[in-house]
């Protein structure tokens, strides 16, 4: 029994609906009282109805969120009869959910399943999803005499030899001609990791080096998409010396790979190749998502002992949106307990990793309105062609987790939220203090980030001993940190130090919102500490070797 609960049910989720039923049952007043609100709402919905009908304007009962595009076009508010289905929707949508948040004597784990689950069914009953209850996909299949159904179903086609909704079109793009193009070359290899060094855009550069550990759970070009984007562009042309790693794409080879591989053989590997090809003692290191949890546990390993010798090999460093507390992971903490763990590490049993389809789903489950059913809705029903959107065709180009590092990653960070306690975690035969740091960190928060939520990056600036200089960008978890400077601007940040143990809202509060991408203050905030501009050093310097023109050989790997 207990075996095909696993297999039917995973992730508890439909465990934690009947837990969440029950405890309604258990309590008939207080259910009865809840549905006796719903009444009154559903009473209210209908005068507005009849009002509607007869002309009159009375606002909503029930507004959708700003930002939820499936009720932006003006006829779900103009036509009765799709104002009604709007409302209807939305009344039970927030009637639903609100239940089940305030369950009486369920455990939040329980809840946030629940919630979870009714959240995706609720997503994918949505009125806009259906072409009769489509007011945009009803007028463009009259517009087009029927064409836009015909497209949308050879979509349909090519979608499902794909295996997915396409979010865009993957053959506009090719990693090395129009993505990753920024120039420079592969001056280390390892079975772990390429280390890129980028050829100088200017006459003198900064001594110290700059090292991006990208996140292995996606590929590095997130930071070098096109000369437009990339922040690997910028700041060669800011006159700093960029190296960055590019992660293997591990296979059953790699099962037992390790997070303390990652973080020696990988993270400190590349800041080794920096200090030699740059011919300086230290760098300055910088960690994205994943990858800056990792700078952030080396920077506490390298505190507690040095680097063999003694000596500190990172001046000052950097993380974007990065969690070090996981005790508040956001929306992703659904699938954190233990019969998820267990259920991925029989999972990852069976292969020796993750698969990198089965992380990208469920991320786009936790936004499965905007990643999911925006596209059923743009490939079928209205029959467009797919968009090119470079951030999108990287989000798909997914990469696998190693079995040993992602089961341990999960358990003793996201599970046991081992990182912000002293000592307790050993890595590389060190206990973990972030408490020890005492180089300075600049921190970059995104305010939408549903992965890495903002307010749980900003804690780092209580945990470190150095100071802290912490920013808050608008947007989401990736156009958050990919945002170039433009004229005018589009953007905005808040900049300000970490000072006397701030919470969050009161740190925010207390800073000025600015127009513009953060990239320019981080600029402002490196240069001084990164010396006076002179010589660039050769593409693998002399103790290194060009062992291929970047973007290398290991993103390319599938």
């Amino acid at each position: 029994m207990k075996a095909l609960r696993q297999a039917v049910d995973p992730f508890g989720m439909l465990q934690a609906c009947a837990g969440v039923q029950q405890a309604w049952m258990s309590r008939p007043a207080e259910l009865a009282k809840q549905l006796g609100e719903l009444s009154t709402q559903l009473a209210a919905l209908q005068v507005q109805t009849l009002h509607r009908g007869m002309g009159l304007r009375d606002p909503d009962l029930i507004e959708p969120v700003r930002y939820d595009e499936r009720f932006q076009d003006a006829v779900w508010y103009d036509n009765p009869f799709f104002d009604h289905l709007k409302e209807v929707y939305l009344l039970y949508t927030h009637w639903l959910q609100d239940v089940i948040e305030s369950t009486p004597d369920v455990a939040t784990q329980d809840a946030q399943k629940a919630g979870f689950l009714v959240r995706q069914v609720l997503n994918a009953v949505a009125p806009s999803n259906y072409f009769w209850t489509n007011p945009a996909a009803i007028l463009k299949f009259l517009q087009t005499g029927g064409r836009s159904l015909v497209d949308g179903f050879a979509n349909l086609l090519k979608d499902v030899q794909h295996g997915s909704i396409r979010m865009t079109d993957d053959s506009a793009f090719v990693v090395g001609e129009n993505l990753a193009t920024t120039p420079g070359a592969v001056v280390y290899r390892n079975e772990l990791l390429e280390v890129i060094q980028y050829s100088p855009a200017t006459d003198k550069v900064h001594p110290v080096p700059i090292v991006l550990v990208a996140p292995w759970i996606n590929k590095y070009y997130i930071l070098d998409l096109n000369p437009r984007k990339s922040l690997i562009h910028f700041l060669v042309k800011q006159g700093f010396t960029v190296f960055v790693t590019s992660w293997k794409n591990p296979g059953p080879d790699l099962s037992a790979i390790t997070l303390d591989d990652y973080m020696l053989r990988g993270v400190l590997q590349a800041v080794e190749v920096a200090r030699e090809v740059c011919a300086v003692p230290q760098v300055h290191l910088t960690g994205y998502c994943i990858g800056g949890t990792m700078v952030a546990a080396l920077m506490a390993w390298l505190n507690r002992g040095g680097n063999g010798g003694g000596e500190m090999p990172v001046a000052h460093w950097s993380l974007f949106t990065t969690l070090v507390d996981f005790s508040e992971p956001g929306e992703i903490g659904v699938f954190i307990d233990e019969p998820t763990i267990e259920y991925l590490e029989r999972r990852m049993a069976a292969t020796g990793y993750l698969d990198g389809k089965d992380m990208a789903d469920s991320f786009r489950a936790l936004s499965s309105n905007s990643l999911v059913w925006h596209y059923f809705v743009h490939n079928y029903l209205l029959g467009e062609e797919l968009p090119r959107f470079d951030v999108l065709f990287w989000n798909m180009d997914s990469t696998r987790m190693p079995q040993a590092m992602h089961s341990f990653y999960l358990r003793e960070l996201y599970l046991n939220n081992r990182l912000v306690e002293k000592d307790g975690l050993t890595l590389g035969g060190r206990p973990i203090d972030l408490g020890a740091i005492r180089q300075p960190l600049y921190a970059v928060g995104a305010e939408q980030d549903h992965i890495a939520p903002w307010e749980s990056t900003f804690r780092i600036g209580a945990l470190v001993g150095g100071s802290v200089r912490y920013v808050l960008a608008t947007s989401g978890h990736i156009l958050g940190i990919i945002n170039p400077p433009v004229d005018p601007p589009r953007r905005r940040y808040w900049a300000g130090a970490v000072e006397n143990g701030a919470g969050a809202a009161e740190w925010r509060a207390g800073v000025a919102k600015v127009p513009g991408s953060w990239w320019d203050d981080w600029i402002e905030w490196l240069r001084p500490q990164c010396g006076e501009p002179g010589s660039p050093p050769a593409l693998g310097g002399a103790a290194k070797r060009q062992l291929c023109a970047a973007p290398g050989s290991y993103v390319l790997e599938r």
